[in-house]
């Protein structure tokens, strides 16, 4: 039994509001977007101070565990578990299983926070007050929810109506609603009942179980036994993907909140958002005195109240009023800050065109448990790539069957095995890695090492590599 509230940070998703920046294999959670932090990275620091919470758990996907461990190292948090799931069965699965590791580690009784990864919050009193009411009425039994205070008829939220007030000082919820249209919205705004439903919850892990056995006892089944067979393998928890994919896929609010008769929600006047779009971005952004908001290579005239982002490339705006315009490396969008929550429509379009669908599912970078890289040029029979590695990380032995490779390091110490021989490149020296070769790339050095390697050959997939030996346990 714990006394300290146990995090379960949901970081799964692959949301593309955030086009082009955010893709299906680059979600949203893990871009810094604007600072030096990403939305992860800040989740975990709102849950780093050991008198109030244990170590958190994270549930995410496969194919973000490497990423989700070196964020959460490069940030200097320690996680008590990172759990897998083998599909994506929605939010109401998911917090079963967490329930289920909670309950067998800190015992029926631990308070729990469900929280999303990809959400931007201020942490001040009235935020700290607010996660103290939650965690007394869970303690209670309720199941605890936070709803934020609207400041708009914002019709990309749902709602939740608030009733009586409770001891603790959460009210009790009387119904969800949907997201709703404008006119609706205004009158719901107008009442001042209804808070936006935030998505983060407080229960205890006991409750949480015993209301899934009530109301949605097919989840809780297939998650208990997913769990029961799950591996551990490094610092991840494997869920069993036979039992797991036998839970519907439905959201927590439609399976419990919605049902119980034990829900309430806390009211929050906190700085929220979930930065679900282009616009949201805006308006947390730092604005220069035409209210712009900038970030990256990018030069205004006569232009105000936009949001301008590049990657790489210098982005030129003239007379323009109201507008985003994001650039990734391969892909530029440019439309109306308040249209930006249509973005998902046109995501759909380029999806349903074999000429434009990888632009929504791959990011030129690509980011690895040893840092990542980036695909500058891909030509007939040869791909240029800049190649990041992070101090004291190595890549896997391994070969190529199809490919020779040509790597000229930019910064930082390179440490080469080729075959049996060990090579120490500095700044500006080469070195040729033959077709068929066994070999493999390390960062001896205390700064990340930068390269640029060019690839040659009559065929570059990412899937001819044969891994020999590999730390992360992909070989």
């Amino acid at each position: 039994m714990t006394n300290r509230i146990v995090p379960v940070v949901m970081a799964g998703g692959k949301g593309t509001r955030l086009w082009p920046l955010s893709r299906a294999t680059a979600a949203k959670q893990f871009i810094r977007f604007i600072g030096d932090k990403t939305l992860f990275q800040s989740t975990l620091e709102r849950l780093s101070d050991p008198a109030i919470f244990e170590a958190p758990i994270v549930v995410t996907n496969e194919e973000f565990r490497f990423l989700v461990a070196e964020q959460a190292r490069e940030a200097g948090i320690e996680l008590s578990a990172i759990v897998l799931e083998p599909e994506a069965r929605n939010t109401a699965a998911a917090i079963a299983v967490a329930a289920e590791l909670v309950a067998q580690r800190f015992g029926q009784d631990a308070i729990m926070e469900v929280l999303p990864s990809d959400h931007e919050i201020e942490v001040d009193d009235t935020y700290k007050q607010c996660v103290e009411t939650a965690r007394r009425a869970a303690a209670t039994g309720k199941l605890a929810t936070f709803g934020i205070k609207p400041t708009e008829a914002a019709t990309g939220y749902g709602y939740i109506e608030g009733g009586d007030k409770t001891p603790e000082g959460a009210l009790k919820v009387v119904r969800f609603v949907e997201k709703p249209e404008l006119e609706a919205a205004e009158k719901m705004l107008k009442s001042g009942k209804y808070y936006w439903n935030s998505g983060m919850f407080v229960f205890a892990a006991g409750k949480m179980i015993s209301e899934l056995e009530k109301l949605a006892p097919e989840v809780l089944e297939a998650s208990r036994e997913a769990l029961e067979k799950a591996a551990e393998d490094l610092d991840f928890v494997r869920l069993d993907g036979e039992a797991f994919a036998r839970s519907p896929s439905i959201s927590i609010d439609y399976a419990v909140m919605e049902k119980t008769k034990n829900a309430v929600v806390v009211p929050s006047e906190i700085t929220w958002s979930d930065l679900g779009s282009w616009d949201a971005i805006w308006k947390l952004g730092k604005k220069d005195e035409n209210g712009n908001v900038v970030a990256g290579n990018a030069t205004l005239v006569d232009t105000k109240n936009s949001l301008v982002m590049s990657r790489n490339s210098h982005m030129a705006v003239q007379g323009m009023d109201g507008i985003a315009v994001i650039a990734s490396e391969d892909a530029v969008y440019i439309g109306h800050l308040d249209q930006s929550q249509e973005v998902g429509n046109l995501v759909k379009k380029l999806k349903s065109s074999k000429k434009t669908e990888q632009l929504t599912e791959l990011h030129p970078t690509s980011l690895r448990p040893w840092g990542g890289y980036t695909s500058l040029i891909n030509g007939d029979r040869f791909q240029v790539k800049r190649i990041f590695v992070t101090p004291e990380k190595k890549l896997s032995l391994q070969k190529h069957h199809h490919r020779a490779e040509h790597w000229i390091v930019v910064r930082g110490v390179a440490e080469v095995t080729i075959d049996d021989k060990v090579t120490l490149l500095h700044e500006n020296q080469s070195i040729y890695i033959p077709q068929g070769s066994v070999h493999r790339l390390g960062n001896p050095g205390k700064i990340r090492l930068e390269l640029i390697e060019i690839q040659t050959g009559s065929y570059l997939g990412e899937d001819d590599i044969i891994r020999l030996v590999d730390e992360f346990g992909r070989s």
